[in-house]
């Protein structure tokens, strides 16, 4: 959806960073599932180069995958843009110091880089207002299953998972079983965890 809908965001928050690490290439990981965004992205991307953002100093390459869940993984991933099988590699060397093509490489997903434009244009201060003290911001969750009100939600860190199925309509009068967080790799949630916060320490705690 980010890349969808602020693609523009994105190319900006990469060129922060790159600036910042001193980095003059970048590449865009597309899964092969959702190859409608590439001709979104290749677009911003061009406009970017006409205005002169990208192109002399730093450029960006879209690479598509072949959809392996595996290449969430930070090395896997490295895998499949340089053309090879997503395996995860063997750590370490860390991708700080060998990672893309055995160079340094910094690696962030889509929803990182897209608030490093808005950390810089209001201030770290500011953006801390935002979630809790160690989880600062907002989150975007992903809200599907027996709920009245299926869709993508962006929440400051802090709200429960209570008060996130309530935004969702709740569970259209059924009882709540059970919830899963983060996917295949992740954990089952119950009734009794409805009022743990939605931060990175308390959903680890849980």
């Amino acid at each position: 959806m980010i890349l969808e809908s602020f693609p523009y965001r994105i190319i900006e928050g990469m060129c922060i960073a790159a600036y910042a690490i001193g980095a003059s290439k970048g590449y865009l990981y597309i899964r092969g599932e959702y190859p409608y965004i590439v001709p979104v992205l290749e677009n911003a991307l061009d406009e970017a180069r006409a205005a002169g953002y990208l192109g002399e100093y730093f450029d960006i390459e879209i690479r598509v995958g072949a959809g392996a869940y595996i290449c969430g993984e930070e090395t896997a991933l490295f895998e499949s843009i340089e053309g090879k099988r997503g395996f995860p590699r063997v750590k370490p060397p860390f991708p700080t110091t060998n990672g893309l093509f055995d160079k340094p490489t910094v690696i962030n997903n889509v929803e990182t880089l897209c608030n490093v434009p808005l950390i810089i244009s209001k201030g770290s201060a500011e953006y801390r207002k935002i979630g809790t003290e160690k989880s600062p911001g907002s989150k975007l969750f992903c809200v599907s299953g027996d709920v009245a009100k299926p869709g993508l939600y962006e929440i400051p860190f802090g709200v429960t998972l209570r008060e996130l199925l309530k935004m969702a309509g709740g569970l259209s009068g059924k009882k709540l079983q059970a919830v899963l967080f983060g996917g295949a790799a992740g954990a089952f949630a119950t009734s009794t965890h409805l009022d743990v916060k939605l931060t990175f320490e308390d959903l680890r705690a849980a």
